[in-house]
């Protein structure tokens, strides 16, 4: 077992609950009560117990607690992204560091806000040693969502434009990774122009939407060339400029 994962010795486990859906994001304070849930007596053929040591906080946590998805179940445990260490379960799994996340998890099943989950074993992959339970706690929902994007949209070639439009959120952040470790030269679009805050392996132009056409800018920045990618992930705000590729793409959007 994990040095600093406490002995698992109770079927009980505290977890944030709530008990229907929220009528609006003033309320979610009161909505959500840290409890205590039973686990399984018996677990399962095939399942594990992993101790969380770290999860995510999405958007979509909020808009599944606030009734927007349809397959939702209540009372649940919200939470999608997880890290954490398995206390219990197949012999060859015990202390493994494991992580992941789930269409599910938060949504049809009780998920990751909690002090213990119960998840099939075999779907627990093993955690890179080279990074902390911080880190992959948050790796999930955002870096899923980049990378299936992008590959849609793509694949992202070396020398591509790619153009992220809210670049600062945690999905702007991890396209930004993947695009400039694909090789991308990368511009972001942000309501103000603030520096880019996340890693990057490459050079990052961020533009403010509010000091001109991001499209005439890109096109500016690159001869003439545009965005080959047009990466939106906020929505709204953004909705014409990331589709209207004749304007501001040279490819897709």
């Amino acid at each position: 077992m994990h040095p600093a994962t406490p002995a698992f010795t109770s079927r009980r486990s505290a977890a944030i609950r709530v008990a229907a859906k929220v009528d609006s994001p003033e309320a979610l304070d009161s909505a959500l009560q840290l409890t205590e849930i039973d686990l399984p007596h018996d677990l399962p053929p095939g399942y594990a117990v992993v101790a969380i040591r770290s999860a995510g906080v999405n958007p979509s946590d909020v808009r599944a607690v606030l009734g927007g998805m349809p397959h939702a179940i209540w009372p649940r445990t919200p939470g999608r992204d997880y890290a954490g260490v398995v206390v219990e379960g197949p012999q060859q799994l015990l202390g493994r560091e494991v992580w992941g996340s789930g269409g599910d998890l938060g949504i049809r099943r009780d998920g990751t806000h909690a002090r213990y989950l119960v998840l099939p074993a075999a779907n627990l992959p093993q955690k890179p040693a080279g990074i902390t339970f911080a880190e992959a706690g948050g790796v999930g929902v955002p870096f899923i969502t980049a990378y299936e994007g992008l590959r849609e949209a793509g694949p992202v070639r070396r020398g591509d434009v790619v153009l992220v439009l809210g670049a600062n959120g945690k999905v702007g952040q991890a396209t930004i990774q993947l695009a400039t470790t694909a090789g991308a030269r990368v511009f972001g679009a942000e309501r103000t122009p603030e520096p880019y805050s996340g890693p990057a392996m490459g050079e990052v132009t961020i533009f403010g939407a509010s000091e001109g056409d991001i499209a005439e800018r890109v096109r500016d920045a690159t001869d003439g060339h545009g965005a080959d990618i047009v990466f939106n992930t906020v929505g709204d705000p953004y909705f014409e400029a990331a589709h209207n590729p004749w304007r501001c793409a040279g490819g897709g959007s």
